[in-house]
């Protein structure tokens, strides 16, 4: 088994569309992400995580950062 993240790295869930998120744990056998953004977590099977791309990684905090500027994020 592969070892799981740093927290805060940003990962891809296949499972959902290629759904970025932020890996906040392990909860049993799942992996546990948080959207870029902030909002709620979801669980997602190892086998459907991969490390995001450069690209991927920059889409997301550009959100992020948009996000912030309209004060839908803290």
């Amino acid at each position: 088994m592969e070892p799981s993240p740093t927290a805060g790295t940003l990962l891809v869930d296949t499972s959902r569309g290629n759904r970025v998120g932020e890996f906040r744990g392990v909860a049993g056998l799942y992996r546990s992400l948080r959207p870029v953004g902030g909002g709620r977590e979801w669980e997602v099977e190892p086998r459907h995580v991969r490390h995001a791309l450069p690209i991927e990684q920059l889409r997301a905090r550009t959100a992020r950062a948009n996000a912030r500027s309209r004060g839908e994020v803290l």
